[in-house]
């Protein structure tokens, strides 16, 4: 049975457990689990990070842990009995550990390894508290090292601050607002600005010396120097080196490293220096013979020096090397330093060129103690200490220092008998009043030990030597009175002996007689005469001589007149002996009385260093003087007293005050004292108003704390000795000192009066007199002085008055003292203290000092059980003073501007953050009963109403982002917490006061706005939160937002007709909140939609409004990347949603409005749908196809659907932005054209919009059209930039601004050479698929055409989308999918290649158009493309698989054109056609015949750098081994059965023979031209190929060309098979047809097949591909692979149509066999051109047509008829039927443009003559009328003879009538122009005349026009407009030559008039392009 368990309820799971028994819960190691039930060895419970997963597990595997329980019960929450720093670990560990992993995953490898490094470091620390054997000190290190990581670790992972107190974190419940708020600012603070160090230290480490010519020992001395002042600051620190420039002590670190300690702030500035003077000790000179002597002598060497200014870049241990120099002059030595300093260049030079001295130089800042705790190693490695010279800036009590400086400053001596000056050293001794030498005292700096003497450095034969040597004597101060030192003289000789002899020495005592100890300075010493050493051995026979020439008697002049003497400067830094008389007067004040007054007089003039040293005895002695006798001495002795008290108030000595401390609690003994300083104070009080000089006084109350101090101190002396006596009299006495204050206080006078600052300084130290005065006097008693004191002070309202300020601060130090948080004072003091903070907030006065007083006193208020009336009455005071002008004031503050400084800035900061945090404060005190209270205090609803909407403003700035730093979670959750609490009580007041006939608007909207971005600020958002920190926030507080939204419904229900007035207004906000992603909120808040449109609905019968105001926040508040696909359904879902509301579509359809709402909501959702898209597709890096293409799509919707054009001009703008990003200029220029044509050529003024300024609408489009232009010329696009430059040329002409018409006419032709000049790739085109539901909603289940990018072929485009959809899956085939694909949760793509389908046929078949130009037209204004897959039909016969290869062409039309605003659009039409065989073996034939044909043409005008591609495109067809060539034609069609079974094929066959012929006639042709180009090494191959040519001939049966063709000599103009200028290419013209090779769609591209039968190879293609032939076909096609065993997937290309007698109009394009190889691969260079490069037929135009036009040729002046004469004209214009075949019957010139296109698509061509059409279908045969033409080249057209002028023989003689005979092929290629009309006959001039255009006007009428507008999104949904025949197709008025051509700009609006009057005699008259998108 499962008990409920009591004690067990927490634990830590000890080994994992897999939960595989029923009911079983899995657990990981180390998770914490609260255990609920128990039952025989099992638990049931929960894992603490996944409370909802409850379920059993074993007993065993648990360690149990001590727990606190929270609310017991159901709903119980468990806290560890642990340490706090434990808990907060493991949290912030477990935390942690999920990011760590998050950041390896992210490449942050840094801060990982950095991160991994704290983790293992905090839980080290974790186990040694765990353990618990650690002291409390070391735990409270430990503690405090843990919380410093864990700090560190939240702030570098963007985690929130935690607020601590002593290492644990708080409970923001358990301290009040105000404390919170000072915790966490000390916590930013700390973080942001550690304050900077008033003390610091140089840590210097002696390397070494390098130099070339050491060879001796060597002394370093280091010391720091002030170059202003010119003395050293600091002692030396002294290092020996070896003969090797090393330390001599390298193990004892002390020798070599050194701290100078205590440098001031003062002390760190560039004239400060360290300076290193180097001495060697060996012979006197450097280069002496090592025998000469072997005493050493200390010699200079160099010096170094460095500012200490350069050490204060850096805190790392930088190591120099710094430059060592000697002096020029050895005399100058003393200050080699200051030239250096100086850079006195000319006397020093370098010691040597690589010579430096290499030393560690460190700055550390802090105090000793914290230097010692941080550089823990330097202090146990050791490290010398090198003082000051001198007490440091801040005298530390207890410190003991007696050290004597001495410093040799210089000597004058005589020559002694001697030639030359001596070389004089000098030998220190220290000797005690014995005349004993005092053993180690004398140092010669630090690092070293003091020895017994010292000897100074010896200079060169020099009688005036300058030593500035200084020496530190650090003697004990029992040994000071009696000794002296002594110096002792000698000259050094440099002979053999090197003995030093004495001749002088000089002696100073260190005591005088008095006490006194040698003055500070510089002495004057006499030089006595000496030779011998024994006459120095008594030390008392010299100690009575005089020994300075400063104090000698007048009457010894012998000694003065000496020119001997010797300079030494003393310093004494101690802190017990004195060198001060008047001190040691004043201290021996008994031994003269008589001059008590005169020391007393004489104290203020002792420097503070000397009083601070003997405090005591002082005071002492003050005291004593005072007890002598008070009348006399009692003025004095209090001035002395507070001379000493203000000295302690300077930072030099303050920390001398606890000092003080200790004398008045442990050692004054002054019981009689009070009453004297009472008087005497009261005294100078009662003389404050009269006294003119307010100085003293002042002085005198500065010292009011330490006074009060004594006078207490001496009360409770006196109380002790005498049992209580006289009470009375000093509460009296005390009674009318403070009568005297308040009556001082009062008096009014000027601003800067005197009595005013004495009022000031009174106040500042006040407050420090209450704890005195506690230990005498009650609490009440002290409070009612504070009050009265306080009350007394005037109402001063001057803003500058010094003393506002003052009272403020005296108020603030109240507040803090330990009387105010005595509740009992509390009640008394708070009154005046809220009367003062309410003057100055009113005032908006010291608001600095107000935030500080008001956060003392919220941080007193604690929710205490034992005090809570008395709470309660404190916050009904504060309430009733402070709650509305504390509103005020933090409006006031929030809305200034914040002050430029930064520390001024902070300050603000600061301020604002504190009043937020005592308005808080008082609002989470206040209870149902003070806001009962507040609301009834108001008067009028227009007061309550003022309040409202202040409290509601205050509110809406506290949840601003920059209320708090980011990281203030904590503060921002108590924040809300306590709105969230306010608004829930003021909101009944709002209900109360203001719905109905009070309705106040202002205050219902105030109140709305401010619930909306409470609900959405980020704080409150859990669903960013990780789990643990959901969870806290979630059992501390709750939701808070659905709280609130419930809120926000109740009120809305309340409004009744009152909406009306929040609508549209609420909707955007209302929108925002359902947006939030939490279940509950939302079905709360949509049923307001709900009941605003029938409101709406109600008043005006639509909503309108509603739907205009919801579109335009959801797509701000979508791109901010709110809401989520829940939220869609949550609008539209048919399905009942949980909770208490239904779905907002369900609400609407029971509503008589259902309709519009269903449209609405509909409406909406697509909109959602795009906008979610949109949103997920910007969240990725970088610009891909997806962000294009959604951008697109949501474009499109506003525009079409929403029909917002602000909306989708700013989307145009984003779009343009995403393709310039991508690099995507040509699109970027058709985006931007979207916007450039909603504009116009006017002068309306356009207000500031996106980045473009205040402008007309004609500056704005002249902008857009140049940056159009520009991107049009990036993109390559010339063509399409050319029309609107000469746009705006236009612009320009009309405005007469020549300037910009001439810059415009330049651009226009520097375009055109570009076209001319560069070259332009042509892209692919692919046709993508994307299907399954996981494809975003603009890509779903749709199929599109993709620009690729230049050089892209197949496999990297595959490669690009894959990349870009990650999860799809590549489809292996081509078949469209079925339902299940499209259904599936998966995404799917499908991608193969497909060829372009041209629409501008007629610059395509344009002889002499340059091929850069028809580039362009092949692959731009794209609206179809096609693709083919080969199959079989029926029985496949293995022999022959031509017989039932069929190919399926699937035609896709776009719904706009590429390129255009996007590189791929959508399909909008699929059209599949079946091509039987014969067909698709026409279709290879022709094309083939077109690349031989193209070869030749080449070959024969040179163009070809060489004649390989020919040779190979020969060989391939007339050698081709495979399958047998041809003849698998013939077997397959030509055969009985075939004829008979496919009576309707009858043309077709006939087509096929012709063309055969027509091959074997091109192979004889191409022959004959490749025996004159080839190469020698090349003639067999020739040979070989003619050889098989003859073969191939008779094996089709040709023994000689019929006679037809015999009687047309093969003649090409100007020696090459390209037809004449004029003519247009037929089916056996080069131009005629285009050959292209085709690819699988799944192939890759660079592997194109190729056959090697007689008709195709691999020759073949690469030929096609490097001609670069020009396309006539107006379609290009991929075809798919046969599924054949045997090689039949040729590559393919067709023409586009056949007749209408054909079962289907579609053509298969192979490479020129009917038989396929996979066997040959071609070269990049020849073959990796796209289907485009590749020539393509033209016989079959457009299959979408269902008729065709056939256009006839002009006849020229010296054509010959070849028609029969008496034939009338319109017996030869025969309508067409679908019962006859001719040889060019299909085909047609493509060349409808429609008018626009005409006037934009394109530069246009210049127009040729018009030729009238007769479709030649229904030709009767013609007899033929062979009549030979000679080969003459003119400029005239000529006409080529028709071909059904002569009688067809061939193959098979009794087929049917074929009215383009094989002569068509033969006068192809024949000099003369081949007829565009070959199937009709030549007529004379004057016929052609009279030519009727009836069929063509007829058939313009029938046919849809597909040209696209030029750079507008084409509406495919609208009807093709018929528009009129372009001019290049008109027909002539005359039959005269043709003229020049016009210019292309003459095609333009002037000439399209003759064009439009053409085409109203055509048919109906075309409705013009539209000028705006908008419009379309």
């Amino acid at each position: 049975m499962w008990i409920p368990t009591e004690h067990e309820k927490y634990g830590v799971v000890l080994a994992s457990f897999r939960g595989t028994v029923q009911h079983g819960l899995s657990l990981e190691i180390g998770d914490t689990v609260q255990i609920l039930e128990k039952c025989e060895g099992w638990y049931r419970g929960f894992v603490l990070k996944n409370p909802n997963a409850k379920g059993i597990f074993p007993l065993s595997y648990i360690h149990l842990k001590n727990a606190n329980i929270k609310n017991k019960g159901q709903f119980e929450t468990v806290i560890p009995t642990e340490d706090s720093v434990i808990t907060e670990m493991t949290s912030t560990l477990r935390d942690w550990g999920t990011m760590w992993k998050q950041l390896y995953v992210k490449n942050e490898g840094d801060l990982f390894h950095r991160l991994w490094h704290v983790m293992n470091e905090i839980l080290d620390l974790r186990r040694q508290v765990l353990v618990g054997h650690l002291t409390h000190d070391r735990m409270k290190d430990v503690k405090q090292h843990i919380t410093a990581r864990l700090d560190w670790g939240n702030e570098q992972l963007c985690l929130d601050l935690v607020p601590r107190k002593e290492f644990s974190m708080v409970d923001p419940d358990e301290i009040s607002v105000t404390e919170l708020y000072k915790l966490m600012e000390h916590r930013h603070r700390k973080k942001d600005t550690p304050l900077p160090a008033s003390t610091h230290h140089l840590f210097v480490q002696m390397k070494s010396l390098m130099s070339s010519n050491l060879g001796e020992e060597l002394e370093v001395y280091f010391s720091i120097y002030d170059s202003k002042e010119n003395r050293p600051i600091s002692e030396r620190f002294f290092v020996r080196l070896n003969k090797n420039g090393l330390p001599k002590s390298p193990e004892k670190t002390e020798r070599q490293c050194t701290l100078f300690v205590d440098l001031g702030s003062s002390d760190l500035r560039k004239d400060v220096y360290i300076t290193v003077h180097i001495i060697r000790i060996g012979r006197m000179g450097a280069g002496e013979k090592k025998n000469v002597s072997n005493v050493q002598y200390r010699r200079p060497f160099g010096c170094a020096v460095i500012s200490i200014a350069d050490l204060l870049t850096g805190d790392s241990k930088d190591d120099h090397i710094l430059k060592v120099y000697t002096c020029n002059t050895e005399s100058e030595w003393y200050q080699i330093h200051e030239n250096i300093i100086k850079k006195v260049n000319a006397r020093y030079n370098l010691t040597g060129s690589n010579t430096g001295l290499a030393v560690s130089l460190q700055l550390l800042h802090g105090d000793i103690e914290q230097i010692r705790r941080e550089y823990m190693v330097l202090f146990t490695r050791g490290v010398a200490i090198t003082k000051k010279l001198g007490f440091s800036d801040i005298i530390m009590p207890g410190e003991m220092r007696n050290d004597l400086y001495v410093t040799l400053e210089k000597g004058e001596f005589e020559k002694g008998g001697k030639s030359v000056a001596r070389n004089v050293e000098i030998t220190v001794f220290l000797l005690d009043c014995d005349g004993q030498v005092l053993k180690n005292y004398v140092s010669a700096g630090s690092g070293e030990p003091a020895g017994d003497e010292f000897h100074s450095f010896v200079l060169y034969h020099n009688n005036s030597p300058r030593w500035a040597e200084q020496i530190k004597l650090p003697i004990p101060v029992d040994r000071f009175r009696g000794s002296h030192v002594r110096f002792e003289f000698r000259h050094c000789s440099t002979k053999e002996k090197g003995e030093k002899k004495l001749f002088g020495f000089s002696f100073v005592p260190l005591m005088q007689e008095d006490g006194r100890t040698l003055p500070d300075g510089t002495h004057e010493l006499i030089v006595h005469k000496c030779e011998e050493n024994a006459n120095l051995q008594e030390s008392a026979r010299y100690l009575k001589l005089p020994f300075s020439k400063g104090n000698l008697p007048g009457n010894n002049q012998a000694v003065k007149t000496t020119k001997e003497s010797f300079w030494i400067t003393s310093f004494l830094c101690s802190s017990k002996l004195t060198q001060n008389g008047d001190m040691l007067d004043l201290l021996k004040w008994r031994a003269h009385p008589d001059r008590i007054t005169d020391s007393l007089s004489k104290l203020k003039e002792i420097d503070g260093s000397e009083i601070v040293k003997f405090l005591q005895d002082t005071l002492d002695t003050l005291f004593g003087i005072l007890d002598e006798n008070s009348q006399r001495y009692g003025l004095k002795v209090f001035d002395s007293l507070v001379h000493i008290i203000n000295l302690l108030q300077d930072s030099k000595f303050q920390h001398f005050k606890p000092v003080m401390d200790t004398y008045i609690e442990s050692h004054f003994a002054g019981a009689l004292s009070y009453r004297d300083l009472i008087k005497v104070l009261k005294w100078y009080v009662d003389r404050i108003i009269e006294a003119e000089h307010q100085e003293h006084i002042q002085q005198v109350l500065k010292a009011t704390e330490y006074i009060f101090k004594y006078i207490i101190q001496s009360r409770r002396l006196f109380s002790l000795a005498t049992g209580g006596q006289n009470e009375e009299e000093f509460r009296c006495c005390v009674h009318e000192l403070f009568m005297s204050i308040r009556f001082f206080l009062s008096q009014e006078s000027k601003v800067a009066s005197p009595i005013t600052q004495t009022q000031a300084v009174f106040l500042k130290t006040f407050p420090a007199v209450y704890c005195e005065l506690l230990k005498i006097f009650n609490v009440r008693e002290v409070a009612n002085f504070v009050r009265e004191t306080l009350g007394s002070l005037p109402v001063i309202a001057h803003a500058d008055c010094p003393l506002e300020a003052v009272k403020l601060q005296c108020i603030a130090k109240t507040v803090e003292s330990q009387l105010y948080t005595n509740p009992d004072s509390r009640c008394i003091l708070l009154p005046v203290v809220l009367h003062h903070l309410q003057m100055h907030l009113q005032e908006q006065k010291d608001l600095v000092m107000c935030a500080r007083i008001l956060s003392s006193m919220f941080s007193l208020i604690r929710k205490d059980g034992t005090t809570e009336v008395s709470i309660s009455e404190e916050v009904d005071l504060i309430v009733e003073s402070l709650l509305g002008v504390l509103l005020r004031t933090i409006l006031e503050i929030t809305n200034r501007p914040q002050p430029a400084g930064t520390a001024l800035r902070l300050q603000f900061q600061d301020v604002t953050g504190e009043f937020v945090a005592c308005l808080l404060a008082l609002l989470r005190q206040m209870t149902d009963k003070h806001y009962q209270q507040l609301l009834e205090s108001f008067s009028n609803k227009d007061d309550l109403r003022d309040f409202l909407l202040q409290i509601f403003t205050v509110f809406r700035i506290l949840i601003r982002p920059e209320m708090f730093p980011k990281d203030w979670t904590v503060m921002r959750l108590v924040t809300n917490n306590v709105i969230i609490t306010t608004v829930l009580y003021l909101s009944d007041a709002l209900r109360k006061n203001f719905l109905n006939d009070h309705f106040d608007y202002k205050v219902w909207d105030s109140y709305f706005y401010l619930s909306v971005i409470f609900i959405n600020q980020p704080c409150l958002q859990l669903e960013t939160f990780s789990p643990s920190k959901k969870k806290k926030v979630l059992e501390k507080y709750g939701d808070m937002r659905v709280m609130m939204g419930c809120e926000i419904f109740s009120m809305w229900q309340n409004l009744g007709e009152h909406k009306l007035n929040f609508i549209p207004a609420m909707i955007g906000p209302f929108l925002e909140v359902t947006l939030v992603p939490q279940p509950d909120l939302r079905n709360v808040m949509i049923p307001i939609f709900h009941d605003m449109m029938d409101w709406e609905q109600r008043r005006s019968g639509s909503f309108k409004q509603v739907e205009a105001k919801l579109i335009d926040k959801l797509d701000s508040l979508m791109s901010e990347g709110k809401g989520d696909e829940t939220y869609r359904e949550l609008f539209n879902s048919i399905i009942p949603l949980f909770g208490p509301y239904p779905s907002l579509l369900k609400k609407i359809e029971r509503e008589t409005w259902r309709e519009s709402g269903i449209s609405l909501i509909a409406t909406v959702t697509r909109l959602m749908e795009r906008l979610l898209d949109y949103r997920d597709c910007m969240k990725v890096g970088e610009v891909d196809g997806k962000k294009i293409g959604c951008t697109v799509s949501l474009l499109n919707f506003y525009k079409t659907e929403l029909n917002k054009e602000e909306m989708y001009i700013r989307y145009i703008h984003k779009l343009y932005d995403l393709h310039l990003k991508a690099q995507n200029y040509t699109e970027a220029a058709y985006t931007l054209l979207l916007y450039d044509e909603l504009l116009e050529w006017s002068d309306r003024p356009l207000r500031e919009f996106l980045n473009y300024p205040m402008q007309t609408e004609w500056q704005r489009k002249e902008y857009l059209h140049l940056t159009i232009i520009q991107n049009f010329d990036r993109g390559k696009c010339w063509e399409n930039g050319i029309i609107l430059c000469r746009e705006l040329a236009d612009q320009y002409e009309t405005y007469y601004d020549y300037r910009n018409l001439s810059k415009m006419r330049m651009m226009e032709a520097s375009l055109y050479d570009k076209i001319m000049d560069q070259q332009r790739l042509e892209p692919e085109f692919f046709r993508v698929g994307f299907y399954g539901k996981k494809f975003p909603f603009f890509l779903r289940n749709k199929e599109f055409v993709c620009r690729g990018h230049d050089y892209e072929r197949l496999e990297a485009f595959q490669q690009r989308m894959l990349n870009e959809f990650p999860h799809a899956i590549a489809m292996q085939h081509v078949n469209q999918p079925d339902e299940t694909i499209f259904q599936a949760e998966a995404q799917y793509l499908q991608i193969y290649a497909v060829g372009p389908i041209p629409e501008s046929q007629d610059v395509l078949q344009r002889d002499g158009v340059p091929d850069n130009i028809k580039s362009f037209y092949k692959v731009n204004h794209i609206w179809r493309f096609r693709y083919d897959r080969p199959f079989h039909k029926g029985t496949k016969d293995k022999e022959n698989e031509f017989k039932s290869l069929w190919v399926e062409r699937t035609t896709l039309t776009l719904v706009q054109s590429l390129p255009g605003i996007s590189r791929w659009f959508e399909v909008e039409k699929r059209e599949l056609i079946e091509m039987s065989p014969l067909e698709n073996a026409i279709e290879v034939i022709e094309n083939k015949n077109l690349q031989l044909r193209t070869l030749i043409t080449q070959c024969q005008a040179r163009q070809m750098q060489n004649i390989n591609p020919l040779t190979m495109c020969l060989n391939g067809v007339i050698d081709a081994a495979v399958n047998g060539g041809l003849a698998r034609y013939q077997e397959a069609f030509f055969v009985k059965d075939y004829i008979i079974n496919h009576p309707e094929d009858g043309e077709k066959i006939g087509r096929l023979r012709e063309l055969m012929f027509e091959q074997a006639h091109i192979l004889e042709y191409g022959l004959a031209v490749h025996e004159k180009f080839v190469p020698q090494d090349m003639r067999p191959l020739h040979k070989k190929l003619v050889d098989q040519f003859h073969l191939m001939k008779s094996s089709l049966g040709i023994q000689d060309f019929p006679a037809y063709v015999r009687a047309s000599p093969v003649h090409f103009t100007n020696g090459s098979p390209r037809i004449c200028r004029n003519s247009v290419p037929n089916a056996i013209s080069p131009d005629g047809a285009r050959v292209i090779a085709r690819r699988s769609p799944l192939s890759y591209p660079a592997v194109n097949r190729y056959s090697s039968s007689s008709l195709s190879s691999q020759a073949s293609n690469e030929v096609s591909n490097i001609t670069g032939q020009s396309e006539s076909s107006d379609e290009v096609f991929n075809m798919q692979p046969s599924p054949s065993t045997s090689s039949l997937s040729s590559t393919h290309s067709a023409s586009p149509n056949v007749t209408s007698s054909a079962p289907s109009s579609a053509r298969v394009c192979f490479s020129g066999s009917p038989l396929l190889s996979d066997k040959h691969k071609h070269s990049r260079e020849n073959a990796c051109l796209s289907p485009r490069d590749r020539p393509c037929s033209a016989v079959y135009p457009n299959p979408q047509d269902p008729t065709q036009r056939m256009i006839t040729h002009q006849i020229g002046e010296n054509s010959l008829p070849r028609s029969d004469p008496n034939l009338s004209t319109p017996e030869k214009v025969v309508n067409p039927t679908p019962s006859s075949w001719s040889l060019d019957s299909g085909k047609e010139a493509n060349t409808q443009f429609s008018e626009t296109v005409g006037k934009l698509v394109s530069p246009p061509v210049p127009p040729r003559p018009q030729h009238q059409g007769s479709p030649a279908r229904n030709m009767r045969p013609l007899s033929p009328v062979p009549t030979p033409r000679s080969p003459q080249k003119t400029s005239i057209q000529s006409f080529t003879p028709s071909p059904t002028e002569c009688q067809s023989s061939g193959l098979v003689s009794n087929s049917p009538v074929l009215s383009g005979s094989y002569s068509s092929g033969i006068s192809s290629l024949s000099r003369c122009s081949v007829s565009e009309t070959s199937g009709t006959e030549a007529q004379p001039s004057e016929h052609m005349l009279t030519t009727s255009t009836s069929s063509g006007s007829d058939e313009l009428t029938r046919r849809e026009n597909k040209t696209p507008p030029p750079y507008s999104v084409y509406e495919r949904t609208n009807s093709r407009r018929p528009v009129p025949l372009p001019h290049s197709l008109s027909v002539p008025v005359s039959s005269d030559p043709p003229a020049l051509p016009p210019k292309p700009h003459q095609l333009r609006s002037g000439k399209l008039e003759s064009e439009g009057r053409r085409a109203s005699e055509q048919g109906p008259r075309p409705r013009p392009l539209p000028r705006k998108v908008s419009q379309l």
